[in-house]
């Protein structure tokens, strides 16, 4: 594995975060649009609901069980191959959360109160393809990923298939096994597994060359 010198890693980092961001902003979007839960949140409430049923745990909310899910997965990878857990996984975990309060916070002042149904479905393509475009960034910073997205990550590595078909398939087995365990699926969760993979399988070559000129720019 290629040795990095501190300077890199901070602007791998940098890098990250601005992806990070990116990405949440199409969250945000894609969850204020009210027409369905990304896939990896349908198998989160899913799981959230079968753990509520079990005495002694009903002190768990949707956000612990989303932490738990992450860290499960973040877990598994490290005893199969620790080169896709890295630092930017811990970043894109702490982070997620408050980035999209604030969006939230900031969309409601911008957006009508009750926006109609074409606005929902721009604010969904919308926010599907912002997301898609943001996580390519943080993919491409190869400072880290987030939990859900290490998935298709390391399936697309390890048998050289593309990203963004890999990506679609793993979105359409979180959602649909997040669906038999109850978890709340819709007509945008149904455009989310159609246009992030493919789109992110668009826009990787196209940021994996800004990520190159970055670092040699910077480092």
């Amino acid at each position: 594995m290629e040795k990095r010198s501190i300077k890199e890693w901070i602007v791998r980092s940098v890098i990250l975060v601005i992806g990070l961001v990116i990405a949440h902003l199409g969250v945000t979007l894609f969850i204020l649009s009210d027409l369905g839960s990304d896939p990896f949140n349908v198998l989160v409430q899913g799981i959230f609901r079968q753990l509520g049923a079990v005495p002694g745990l009903g002190f768990l909310t949707h956000g612990t069980t989303h932490i738990a899910v992450s860290l499960l997965i973040i877990f598994i990878l490290l005893l199969t191959d620790r080169t896709y857990v890295k630092i930017g996984t811990v970043i894109c975990m702490v982070c997620g959360g408050p980035i999209i309060d604030f969006f939230t916070w900031l969309l409601r002042l911008v957006l009508p109160a009750e926006p109609g149904l074409a606005v929902r479905i721009v604010m969904l393509v919308l926010g599907c393809v912002i997301l898609a475009y943001g996580m390519t960034v943080v993919i491409k910073s190869d400072a880290g990923t987030g939990p859900n997205d290490l998935v298709a990550v390391v399936i697309s590595d390890k048998l050289h298939r593309k990203f963004g078909i890999v990506r679609l398939l793993v979105d359409a087995v979180f959602a649909g096994l997040g669906y038999l365990l109850g978890g709340l699926a819709g007509a945008g969760t149904l455009v989310c597994i159609a246009l992030v993979g493919p789109v992110a399988g668009f826009f990787l070559p196209v940021n994996e060359k800004l990520v190159r000129r970055a670092v040699a720019r910077f480092v």
